[in-house]
C-alpha cells in the first residue's frame, strides 16, 4: 500500500463509523463533533464510473465542471448525468400566489404499541450518546423505547374516501416537500399525491433502530409501513391510501434511500417508484443475514445481475464528496460513489427505467444539490402514471 493511499485511509478513518446522517430521534441530545477531514472527490472519469452525459453546458465548452446552475437532465431522458458544480434553488421551493395548499397533519407513535419494532440500541445502558461497538461484525443491541412523529400531506381538494396516490418518505419530515407539492401538483406534472413522512426510530447504522429499519435486507420496514404507519395515517388523516403498486412511491436520503429501494425491490406488489439520494448501498446491514452478507452492497453485486428485471422505476443521485469510509471492517465496500456507480451499471445492464444524477461539488445528500433537483426527481419518477393527465 502506498503512502498516498494510507494517508487516505488513515483521513477517511477520522469520519463517523457510518455517517448515515444526523440522528433524528428526539431522545437523543446533540453532542460536539471534532472537526472531520472531508472524504475525498471521486472524479467522474475514474474507472468503474458510467459514463456521464454533462448538463447546461455552453455550445463548444468541452468541460465537465463547467455546467451551468440550475440545469437538471432532460426530464424524460433515462441513464447517467453530471450536474454542478452550482446550483440554484428549484422554482418550486418558492411559494406562488393562488396554487392550493395541501394541509398537513403530525401524530406521534410510541414503540410499545408495535409489533414489529419495539426499540433497539447499541449503546450500553449508562454508555455515551455516541457509543461505537468496537466489532461491527458482532454488535451488541439493548432494548430502548421511542416515539417517532408522522407527517402527513395531504393535498389540497382530496375528497374522502377517494383511494390517492401516496409517496413515503424515510427520516421524515421533509420541509420542502409540501411546498414542492403543491406547486407539482398545481402544475399538472405529478398526480395529487398524499406524502407520508416517518421519522426513523433513533441512532444510526449497525445496532441501531435506525439502522435495523433501513439497512435491513428484507421487505420488514415495508411491512411496518403497510400494518402499522398506514392504518394510523388512515385513522388520523382521513385518507384512503391506493393498493395500486403504480401509485406508491418511495424517496429517502443515504441509508433512507436504500430503505426506499428495499421497499420496492422485496415487495413490487406495493411499491413501484423509487428516488434515492446517496443512497447506502453498501455493506450496513445489522444484524448479518447470511443470504445477503454484504447487506446494501448485495443489490449490485448480486441480486439485481443474478434475478429478472423488477418493476422499479428509479430515480438516484450521488455527490462527487459523498462518503468513503472504510471503518473497521476494511471491507472494500463503504465508498457510496463507487456503490451508487455500480447501481447505475446494472441497472442499465438489466434495462431498468432509471435516471442516475452524478452531483460535482456535493457531499453526502447534499442539500444544495437536492434543493435543485428535487421537484424534476418526484417529476421524472411518476411519469407514466395515469393520474397525472390533465383534469
Amino acid at each position: 500500500m502506498n503512502r498516498l493511499l494510507i494517508a487516505v485511509c488513515l483521513l477517511a478513518a477520522l469520519l463517523p463509523t457510518t455517517g448515515r446522517g444526523a440522528d433524528r430521534s428526539p431522545a437523543s441530545a446533540p453532542t460536539p463533533s471534532p472537526t472531520r477531514t472531508l472524504p475525498p472527490t471521486r472524479l467522474p472519469t475514474a474507472p468503474g464510473t458510467p459514463a456521464l452525459t454533462p448538463v447546461g453546458m455552453k455550445s463548444g465548452d468541452t468541460n465537465p465542471a463547467h455546467g451551468a446552475p440550475g440545469v437538471n437532465p432532460p426530464l424524460t431522458a433515462e441513464g447517467d448525468f453530471l450536474i454542478g458544480p452550482d446550483y440554484l434553488p428549484a422554482p418550486e421551493l418558492i411559494p406562488v400566489a393562488g396554487v392550493p395548499k395541501g394541509k398537513v397533519v403530525t401524530f406521534t407513535m410510541n414503540s410499545a404499541d408495535s409489533k414489529i419494532y419495539p426499540g433497539i440500541t447499541k449503546v450500553p445502558p449508562g454508555g455515551p450518546a455516541d457509543y461505537r461497538p468496537p466489532d461491527l461484525t458482532q454488535v451488541q443491541i439493548y432494548p430502548k423505547p421511542y416515539t417517532r412523529t408522522v407527517t402527513v400531506y395531504i393535498p389540497a381538494g382530496y375528497v374522502a374516501g377517494t383511494p390517492v396516490p401516496v409517496i413515503v418518505v424515510q427520516d421524515g419530515p421533509d420541509k420542502n416537500l409540501p411546498l414542492v407539492l403543491d406547486n407539482l401538483i398545481a402544475q399538472h406534472r405529478v398526480p395529487a399525491i398524499v406524502a407520508v413522512m416517518i421519522q426513523n426510530g433513533g441512532g444510526d447504522a449497525q445496532g441501531s433502530q435506525r439502522g435495523l429499519e433501513y439497512d435491513t435486507m428484507s421487505g420488514r420496514y415495508a411491512d411496518f409501513v403497510e400494518s402499522e404507519v398506514f392504518p394510523l395515517v388512515e385513522k388520523n388523516c382521513g385518507v384512503t391510501i391506493s393498493n395500486d403498486p403504480e401509485a406508491r412511491a418511495a424517496m429517502g436520503t443515504s441509508s433512507g434511500g436504500v430503505a426506499a429501494f428495499s421497499m420496492a425491490w422485496y415487495h413490487p406488489e406495493l411499491y413501484r417508484r423509487v428516488i434515492t439520494y446517496s443512497g447506502t448501498y453498501v455493506n450496513q446491514a445489522s444484524p448479518l443475514n447470511p443470504e445477503t452478507p454484504h447487506g446494501g452492497w448485495e443489490y449490485h453485486e448480486h441480486l439485481i445481475p443474478q434475478n429478472p428485471p423488477k418493476p422499479i422505476r428509479l430515480w438516484m443521485q450521488v455527490g462527487d464528496h459523498d462518503l468513503l469510509n472504510p471503518n473497521s471492517l476494511r471491507d472494500g465496500m463503504h465508498d457510496w460513489v463507487e456503490a451508487n456507480n455500480r447501481m447505475a451499471t446494472v441497472l442499465k445492464a438489466k434495462g431498468y427505467h432509471y435516471q442516475y444524477v452524478y452531483c460535482l461539488n456535493a457531499g453526502h445528500g447534499d442539500a444544495k444539490a437536492k434543493a435543485q433537483t428535487l421537484p424534476q426527481a418526484l417529476e421524472w419518477v411518476w411519469q407514466g402514471y395515469p393520474a397525472k393527465a390533465k383534469n
